[in-house]
């Protein structure tokens, strides 16, 4: 007598699926986050190097580095020491200029493809004409190093936040290529401005709830948003 296959009952098949389905919803999270915290190191990585590219850089100039979007952007020039020629290679193709954990979209009102920013950090341009002088101006040109009296407290560059009123730079002759820099405290990510001019320019929630930022005595770190001040900013 030829016994016949055992196969599942519709029942047995519902409750493997559903077992399936409960292990993607605990692990799906995980993995999430985990890709995240991936992201975040790698963008922490980033910013080492670009200190790295930073400190050649000063050396050869006589300790000065580029501030704001003069005649100097910080990421033309440091195209030879990340392993391009300068006014020959395409800063573009240079990885560590890119977080990302750049959104590809915001907050349903606007889109934008990560792929099309190509600037991720912004940079200090700030200026202050005494230590009780707490909105500061703009430098627009560089500066040397001896003049930070706090280097390792002070931030050179962070993360670039992403917004409607932010604008995309696609390439260096983009028309809003200078608004990549901090010199207001309207820029902070404490700040709820969204105008194109004051309002704010660091990534509040790119990494947890707040981002990464290189100071300038070249290490990288993540800073809550809540925590970052004008202090932190201060060439005085």
């Amino acid at each position: 007598m030829v016994r016949g296959k055992r196969a599942f009952t519709l029942i047995e098949l519902l409750v493997v699926i559903a077992i399936i389905a409960l292990l993607m919803g605990i692990l799906m999270p995980a993995l999430h986050r985990a890709k995240k915290q991936a992201q975040a190191t790698t963008c922490l990585s980033n910013l080492k190097q670009i200190g790295l590219a930073a400190a050649l850089y000063a050396e050869d100039y006589d300790s000065f580095i580029p501030r704001g979007a003069g005649s100097s952007i910080w990421f033309i020039q440091f195209l030879p020491y990340v392993g391009q020629k300068q006014n020959k290679g395409d800063y573009r193709s240079v990885d560590i200029y890119r977080c990302r954990s750049f959104p590809r979209t915001g907050n349903g009102l606007y889109e934008i493809p990560n792929s099309r920013q190509t600037v991720c950090y912004v940079v200090n341009d700030w200026t202050f004409s005494s230590r009780t002088d707490e909105k500061g101006s703009s430098v627009t040109k560089p500066t040397r190093l001896s003049v930070f009296a706090r280097r390792a407290y002070t931030i050179y560059m962070a993360d670039n936040e992403a917004g409607f009123w932010r604008p995309i730079i696609e390439d260096e002759n983009s028309r809003e290529i200078s608004r990549c820099d901090i010199f207001d405290p309207g820029h902070l990510p404490a700040s709820d401005s969204t105008d194109i001019t004051r309002g704010r320019r660091i990534a509040r929630e790119r990494h947890r709830k707040g981002c990464n930022v290189l100071f300038l005595d070249w290490h990288s770190e993540y800073v809550e948003a809540e925590n970052m001040t004008v202090g932190m900013w201060r060439d005085k």
